[in-house]
């Protein structure tokens, strides 16, 4: 035993306690996450009018008196089987705002709808795959020295992709103060966009609420020049919502039409600095509208369900842009697992974010993110359902429903969280199969009906 490594005793040890059958059952029912929360206590479920204990359950008769739940971490670098269920949920609540279901009509996917790409701007030139990366015959130079163009034709995978082609050239103030204020600018754009709709058909702006709704679920997502970038779907409908039919002027050119010169126009003005000034801030020239048509040409609306949460999934070290965990000191830049470019703008979040008149932005806070402080996925109300609907139609699947008219009382305490090494090899392994059988059910279904899930 002694020449075994530490991981394998520890599961050898799980493995001999008495109580491992129990533990596995709660391994397997959080689906084998990474990091487990662990709690303590009991819920004791109660008759409303007879006081009759329905049902108890105590942690007192468990592995180590505790009771494991899942972290819920949407990161797949964090805790895969997690976030494959928050993948799960977020195709869902996009595809269930393109083609309804859960309470949402199906005639919303008949309404104008638009797939939304909106960029940050050119803050610096930067290598690029594909084709000739920037090719220049003058051969000039920056005035730091360096070249202003490169003739190497890069694979996409290379690491020199995104970073800057002089890095004393490139704004990384003004890319750091961008992401800052980027959830402002899309705030900015989403109010643009019904003003112009109103205004393109005669309506006082400040009735445009009586006549139509602009309904949304945009995700952010970090190029290879981390900076961010938005998708977004973006659906007209009527006055109430989901539930209530656009205005017979409410067409899908109208709403792009808006879409595009909304993003050509609004602005975001930072707060004045002694040392950097006044920025106006905009989207970047790359602005794309598609209109997500039914059984026609454009994007499919599953396969934009699909894209979305495919990337609400993904880590820092998957997009190359920070770190999954805040730094909590200037040391911790230094030493992050990230490439030169995505360093810099750390420190430039850190360098800022000492400056008194950029204290409300946090730029510190977030510096493992480059200063982008917004969610990875929002959505407007009234667009499709909630990730706590979801959650509790899972619950009421799984049967772990409350009785009508009962009292529940419950008494949990916060008790630690992870795994040891021996359980967390023992974790990865359940969560891989249920993946795998996961995996297996779906082309077995696609397999059978000539369709994929």
């Amino acid at each position: 035993m002694r020449q075994l490594p530490e991981t394998d005793r520890d599961a050898i040890r799980l493995a001999q306690d008495p109580n491992f059958p129990r533990w596995l059952e709660q391994i397997t029912a959080t689906g084998g996450c990474a990091h487990p929360v662990h709690l303590s206590g009991s819920t004791t479920t109660l008759d409303g009018a007879t006081g009759e204990i329905l049902h108890h359950y105590d942690t007192r008769t468990e592995p180590g008196e505790r009771l494991l739940v899942r972290c819920r971490n949407r990161r797949a670098t964090v805790c895969p089987a997690c976030s494959r269920l928050h993948a799960g949920d977020t195709f869902h609540l996009v595809r269930t705002g393109l083609l309804g279901g859960k309470n949402v009509p199906a005639t919303v996917r008949n309404r104008p709808r638009l797939f939304v790409t909106l960029t940050a701007p050119s803050f610096g030139s930067v290598h690029r795959s594909g084709e000739a990366c920037r090719p220049r015959r003058d051969g000039r130079t920056c005035e730091h020295g360096r070249p202003l163009g490169c003739g190497a034709v890069h694979t996409p995978d290379v690491s020199v992709i995104g970073q800057p082609l002089c890095v004393d050239c490139y704004d990384y103030t003004g890319h750091v103060l961008w992401h800052a204020h980027a959830s402002k600018l899309w705030d900015r754009f989403v109010i643009d966009v019904r003003r112009r709709l109103a205004s393109s058909v005669g309506l006082v702006q400040s009735h445009f609420a009586d006549h139509a709704r602009l309904s949304f679920a945009r995700v952010a997502e970090y190029q290879k020049r981390a900076a961010v970038h938005v998708h977004a779907v973006v659906r007209l409908d009527g006055p109430g919502g989901a539930d209530d039919e656009p205005p017979a002027w409410g067409t899908t050119e109208l709403l792009a039409d808006a879409a595009h010169a909304s993003a050509r126009r609004v602005l975001v003005h930072t707060p004045y600095s002694p040392a950097v000034g006044e920025l106006a801030l905009r989207w970047g020239a790359q602005v794309d509208a598609r209109p997500l048509r039914t059984n026609s040409d454009g994007p499919d609306d599953d396969a934009v369900a699909a894209y979305v949460a495919k990337y609400v999934t993904k880590g820092a070290s998957e997009t190359g842009a920070g770190t999954d965990h805040p730094l909590a000191t200037c040391e911790d830049i230094e030493s992050a697992p990230v490439r030169g470019h995505v360093r810099t703008l750390m420190r430039a979040c850190w360098r800022l974010g000492g400056l008194p008149e950029y204290e409300p932005l946090r730029l510190r806070d977030w510096a493992h993110t480059l200063g982008y402080r917004g969610h990875i996925l929002t959505k407007s109300r009234a667009y499709s359902t909630t990730y706590a609907a979801l959650r509790a139609e899972r619950a009421h699947h799984m049967g772990h429903t409350e009785t009508a008219d009962a009292v529940t009382e419950r008494h949990w305490r916060y008790v630690g969280s992870g795994h040891t090494r021996g359980a967390s090899l023992i974790a990865a392994g359940i969560a891989e199969d249920i993946a795998r059988n996961r995996e297996a059910a779906s082309d077995a279904l696609t397999h059978s009906d000539g369709r994929s899930v």
